[in-house]
């Protein structure tokens, strides 16, 4: 029997080292190896053996097979490396290549308007001492209404048709998920941005997307009130546009702020004569807000009666489309490589 194992241990090797490919060596595995293999079919034999000759044996084996698990194992890494090095000659892509047609005049990539605009806002709130959060996409219904004075049957969730997920939670329908997350972990007074993607289950025009960006804003301190927020407003959109530019500010409903406002700004595609972006009102909102309210801030853990803040939510799509003066919110998301690089 040592003598078969032996024998078969060389034959098996020899062949090991001629494999072509690693599917010819699973074949000599399960030849060699498997249930019904030919090593498998002489150790069955044990049996019949002397007790001494038969632990002799056994062990012999136990080595043997060791021995031919390794050697498959190193063609096996032998064979990998070689397809992959024939893979690298073969299919080898010259990426200084220049691109054929319409990319050709494409050569460099470049940020989307959106971030451009995006690190613009956070650069500009950064130097009024604000920090800058993030927050997941896919939300828990508590972060992103309940906790923002939304309870469950409340009719404002009516107000923003959501996407569900199958385990329960959502895909954030607003920014304003990041100010909870925010007051949990910081301790007042602070100043915080969360910009970030957001979606709603809603028709597309050229003024509303299923998917677009925000800007959420928060400002927590002693005795803040709502010339606070108009301030820094202001001073947003003057050094967005780098000039000053027409706003109203209208009474809103948002149940996360208390009083709410919709900061609008005069549509700048059409001078506030009105088309397709503004409705023909001549003006866009752009810009929710208000004074925080006392509920959000309970649910933040924050005490109402010592501290008091502001909070927004910035439409970055249309604040992007004002700047560039942008008719259609759906270019965003074109993938139109003609549109992009315009900015």
């Amino acid at each position: 029997m040592k003598q078969q194992l032996e024998n078969l241990y060389k034959q098996t090797i020899a062949t090991i080292e001629k494999a072509a490919s690693i599917d010819e060596l699973e074949q000599i595995r399960v030849k060699v190896l498997g249930r019904k293999g030919e090593l498998t079919q002489i150790l069955r034999s044990l049996g019949t053996l002397p007790q001494e000759e038969r632990i002799e044996t056994g062990k012999l084996s136990n080595e043997l097979k060791d021995s031919i698990e390794e050697a498959l194992e190193k063609r096996k890494i032998q064979l990998t490396q070689q397809h992959i090095n024939k893979l690298i000659m073969e299919d080898w892509l010259d990426v200084t290549l220049t691109k054929p047609g319409l990319l050709q005049e494409y050569q460099r990539g470049h940020l989307h308007p959106i971030s451009q605009i995006q690190y613009e806002i956070e650069d500009i709130f950064t130097s009024m001492g604000f920090e800058i959060l993030d927050g997941p996409e896919v939300e828990t219904d508590y972060y992103n209404f309940e906790a923002l004075n939304i309870p469950p049957y409340h009719p404002a969730r009516d107000m923003q048709d959501t996407f569900w997920t199958e385990d329960g939670n959502l895909l954030r329908t607003h920014t304003s998920a990041i100010q909870i997350r925010g007051m949990e972990r910081l301790t007042p007074p602070f100043r915080v941005i969360g910009p970030g993607r957001v979606f709603r289950y809603e028709s597309i025009d050229a003024s509303h997307e299923n998917t677009f960006y925000q800007v959420e804003g928060m400002m927590i301190d002693k005795d803040i009130s709502v010339a606070h927020l108009i301030y820094f407003m202001k001073t947003l959109l003057k050094e967005i546009f780098k000039r000053n530019i027409t706003i109203r500010l209208r009474p809103g409903y948002f149940p996360f702020v208390e009083p709410g406002f919709e900061l609008d700004i005069q549509c700048l595609i059409c001078g506030g004569k009105g088309c397709s972006v503004c409705k023909y009102s001549g003006w866009l909102e752009l810009l929710p807000c208000g004074l925080v309210q006392p509920n959000v801030l309970r649910y933040g853990k924050i005490d109402p009666d010592k501290w008091s803040g502001f909070a927004f939510g910035l439409g970055l799509n249309r604040l992007v489309m004002m700047r560039y003066a942008i008719n259609d919110i759906r270019h965003f998301l074109s993938g139109d490589i003609r549109f992009l690089y315009q900015f």
